[in-house]
């Protein structure tokens, strides 16, 4: 695209993020789509969803994002999308430039399941030292939606933040959601935490009713929201650690043997299946995170993030309609193959916005993306009974992921409005090491 038509372009979508953030104290009728509904369109929001999108939804990042069906614009050498998706919604982007290179129905208000665990570990993660040790009581586990998944999690055993986290990611544990919540000073607190947050993030799509993301009336968010989070947890050392990590020995019960007392482990390992891999899932090449759920009102959900020939992608899939095993995976696979062709190709239908505060978080003197929990020191390594995730690169496997990576600055535009421009956040994602 010649610069001056870039230039005009991504003026534009930045004055759609100004404006839809302006309306956030505009009148109902003229916002995009509050983050608090009312109670009887949240019971609408949250039951099984038609399969038909509403004809109008939120244009942050872009008009053509506020329109349903599938946008993208094609172009001569432009590959043509897979033709067998059948997700409710989807959205794939370039993670560093934040440009959205395609997208189908982004901003559909649809339950998240637990890839609504991104927003809670992006708004709590910070707030604990990894190292502190947490002793389990009753109350801590109260509230678990019936069915909830579990790492599991015992009642009277110690754990340290690092060990919930990895239950967190690795196994989905609303156990270990509702611990950490309790440590954040209840359920009722980290849900208004991270509804703050998402407001901060403008992920205007999203209202957090439980921190789980288990089934619940009005709790609903949205490709282009998912994908927000995953952006912006991305940033901090802990989150990418966890994500990206395929197994481990996590810490079991105490026991008695020969007067002593003993405590096991157990191995726990991560349902990402684009990480992990199964029996008709490969692990995708360059695949470094993000976060899978699955729920009866949500469906499959998930995000993933990968790189290729030094190109960061980010990919949102949300609900598809064909019931195979892992179709959830295949085709955000499918996503990330076009996108990996398409990406330097394609001309963006939109953007990714930035946060509400980038202004004041660029402003501070020696201000950083590392954002290590609870003010770890930089160079902290992964505990080496983490197992590295599996990748490929240059045809040869068993190459992991780096974990120490350095954000840039985040660039202002005269007036105070950001302008993602343009590589927030993620220039070493992916820096290769060898397996140890």
């Amino acid at each position: 695209m010649p610069a001056p038509l870039k230039t005009v372009r991504r003026s534009l979508l930045v004055l759609s993020a100004a404006l839809s953030s302006l309306a956030l104290t505009a009148p109902l009728a003229l916002a995009a789509p509050s983050a608090t509904p009312t109670p009887s369109a949240a019971t609408s929001a949250s039951a099984s969803p038609t399969a038909t999108p509403p004809a109008t939804m939120s244009s942050v990042g872009g008009t053509r994002l506020a329109q349903a069906g599938t946008q993208v614009n094609q172009a001569a050498g432009v590959p043509v999308l897979p033709k067998d998706l059948t997700a409710r919604s989807w959205i794939v982007t370039d993670a560093e430039s934040g440009d959205v290179l395609a997208a189908h129905n982004a901003h559909w208000r649809l339950p998240p399941a637990s890839t609504l665990k991104m927003l809670f570990a992006d708004t709590v993660l910070p707030k604990f030292p990894r190292t502190t040790e947490h002793k389990v009581i009753a109350s801590d586990l109260a509230g678990m939606g019936a069915g909830s998944s579990v790492v599991p999690i015992k009642e009277g055993e110690s754990y340290t933040v690092r060990d919930l986290w990895l239950g967190v990611f690795l196994r989905s544990g609303n156990d270990a959601v509702h611990v950490l919540s309790h440590m954040n000073g209840g359920v009722d607190q980290t849900v208004a935490d991270m509804n703050a947050h998402a407001q901060d993030l403008q992920a205007l799509d999203t209202h957090v009713v439980t921190p789980d993301g288990f089934d619940e009336p009005g709790q609903v968010s949205s490709a282009y929201d998912l994908t927000l989070f995953a952006r912006s947890g991305l940033q901090k050392k802990d989150f990418r650690e966890y994500c990206s990590t395929v197994s481990v020995k996590f810490p079991g019960e105490t026991t008695k043997v020969k007067g002593k007392s003993v405590r096991g482990t157990f191995e726990i390992r991560n349902t990402n299946r684009l990480l992990s891999g199964d029996s008709d899932v490969s692990v995708y090449p360059g695949i470094a995170g993000v976060k899978n759920g699955n729920t009866t009102n949500a469906g499959a959900t998930f995000t993933g993030v990968a790189e290729r020939g030094g190109k960061v992608l980010l990919v949102t899939v949300m609900n598809p309609e064909k019931d195979e095993h892992n179709e959830v995976y295949k085709e955000a696979a499918k996503i990330l193959d076009w996108g990996f062709q398409a990406d330097g190709k394609v001309q963006p239908v939109g953007e990714l916005v930035a946060p509400k505060n980038a202004a004041q978080a660029s402003a501070q003197p020696g201000a950083t993306a590392s954002g290590e929990a609870g003010g770890d020191t930089a160079g902290t390594k992964p505990s080496a009974s983490a197992t590295p995730v599996a990748a490929e690169e240059d045809g040869s496997s068993g190459v992991g992921i780096a974990l120490a990576i350095v954000g840039g600055l985040l660039v202002l535009l005269a007036g105070g409005v950001f302008l993602v421009n343009r590589r927030w956040p993620l220039p070493d994602l992916v820096r290769r090491r060898p397996r140890p």
